[in-house]
């Protein structure tokens, strides 16, 4: 015998039923969401350390060979300590840029899997709504 059928419980329970299916696909979907924004964050990651080593290698020895270019260019002549600040402000402007940069950029990687975030406030107010 029966008993869900007998004391007319069919319909609750097969709501109740699709319901499960309906979260399991949900949670699958957020799932599969959070590890594509995963494999995104890494990416980006792997890329701004190899740009930073690569910015970071190139930029000191060409600076470097620039400083000394000058240097040189103004060593015999009165306008040597003016040259040797110069360089010395410019260093100071471009740190200055980088770090700003830098910054920033950390900024947007510090907002990991915000489309899955996103997804679960709007399920959770969904959610709300329903109940």
């Amino acid at each position: 015998m029966n008993w869900i059928s007998l004391l007319g419980l069919d319909a609750l329970a097969a709501r109740w039923r699709a319901a499960a299916i309906e979260l399991a696909i949900a949670a699958e979907d957020r799932t599969d969401l959070a590890r594509l924004e995963w494999a995104q964050h890494k990416r980006s990651l792997q890329t701004m350390l190899v740009l930073l080593v690569a910015v970071g290698g190139l930029g000191v020895v060409v600076l470097l060979m620039l400083s000394v270019a000058v240097l040189v260019q103004f060593w015999d002549s009165p306008y040597r300590a003016l040259a040797a600040w110069g360089l010395g402000g410019l260093w100071l402007a471009l740190w200055g840029l980088l770090v700003w940069q830098l910054v920033v950029t950390m900024r947007r990687l510090s907002r990991p899997f915000l489309l899955t975030r996103n997804e679960l406030i709007q399920d959770w107010q969904s959610i709300k709504r329903k109940l």
